[in-house]
């Protein structure tokens, strides 16, 4: 029996320069935010103070995502064997849920002024909009800077993102009402904003809550895994095959692993941590690999493979059994 490790992580958190470019963005969307709360209550618009409360959860969200890449970096110690990594993982779902928070909110406000829609300064509305667009491109690319592939840090990039967005909009309302004094406009352009985070705030929570359950990450098929480790010459069976993510862009597998009475064990391990590392990037390994044993058929000349070792092994196998058997091309699945 053996187990071995594959020690070369990939991380999701970039440290020192993801903070330095979300403390930029983090500078540009506060002293914004202040300017816009007091023109969208001079101005009597909901699409501006909208655009202020979202700019809020901006700030919130690049905070949270600051203060999870500083817990991220922490080693590992005491009974957090996998140090603070997830932390990341939590900012990125509470992020994910102030955005449908906040949607409810403005959802419930549009609604309100779209049935008995109050007066709104355009010309304000317009300039105010178009100074947001200008400052929010700047935000939305240096967060496009950091490392995207990490959870939170996309967290943040989709709250700062939709804020563009809902500023477009919140212009083009502001430009409807001057030319037109078509007043809803404005909530219609709320409305937008929400679809938008909408969208954005359940992809969040459902990524973040794939990392939570430990479910295989995206584009990895553990059945079909499991066969293609199996279809290596020398295996026997692969069982309680385990992919998870530790936080984003770090990958994890388990897996027992059982060879071919008399195969080199050690070197068909060596052949799997190859392909999962080539084929998958997965390089946090752990694998279980332990022999079978062989007898003569009393039904047929072939040899047939008795599998597992002890009777009492695996009882309660999770997942399906994955085993190369010369009678049968079918895999079994564990009761």
């Amino acid at each position: 029996m053996g187990h071995e490790h594959g020690h070369a992580h990939g991380h999701g958190v970039s440290g020192e320069a993801d903070r330095r470019w979300l403390t930029i963005a983090l500078a540009l969307i506060v002293g914004f935010m202040s300017v816009e709360v007091v023109i969208g209550v001079l101005a009597n618009s909901l699409a501006l103070l909208s655009d202020a409360a979202h700019m809020l959860t901006d700030a919130a969200s690049i905070v949270l995502a600051l203060i999870a890449i500083r817990l991220a970096a922490r080693p590992a110690n005491g009974k957090y064997t996998y140090g603070y990594k997830r932390a990341e993982i939590l900012s990125a779902q509470a992020n994910g849920v102030t955005l449908l928070v906040l949607a409810g909110w403005l959802t419930y406000e549009a609604v309100r002024r779209l049935l008995e829609p109050p007066e709104v300064t355009g010309g304000l509305v317009l300039a105010t909009a178009l100074a947001g667009v200008v400052v929010n491109i700047a935000a939305t690319w240096a967060i496009s800077k950091a490392n995207r592939s990490s959870l939170n840090v996309e967290g943040a990039f989709q709250h700062v993102l939709n804020d563009l967005y809902g500023f477009i909009a919140t212009a083009v309302a502001g430009l409807l009402v001057l030319t037109t004094g078509f007043a809803r406009a404005d909530a219609i352009a709320t409305l937008i904003v929400v679809a938008l985070m909408v969208k954005a705030g359940l992809g969040l929570v459902r990524e973040s809550g794939r990392i939570f359950l430990e479910a295989a990450p995206a584009g990895v098929d553990p059945d079909a895994l499991g066969r293609r480790l199996v279809d290596i010459d020398g295996v026997d069976e692969v069982h309680d095959l385990h992919v998870w993510q530790i936080t984003s862009g770090d990958i994890a597998l388990s897996a027992h692993v059982l060879v071919r009475a008399g195969a080199d064990c050690h070197g068909l391990r060596q052949r799997i941590e190859h392909l999962l590392d080539h084929d998958y990037g997965i390089t946090h390994t752990t694998l279980q690999v332990d022999h079978t044993h062989a007898v003569a058929s009393s039904a047929a000349a072939d040899r047939q493979r008795l599998l597992p070792m002890l009777e009492d092994h695996c009882d309660d196998a999770h997942g399906p059994v994955h085993r190369d058997r010369p009678s049968s091309a079918a895999n079994a699945v564990a009761p």
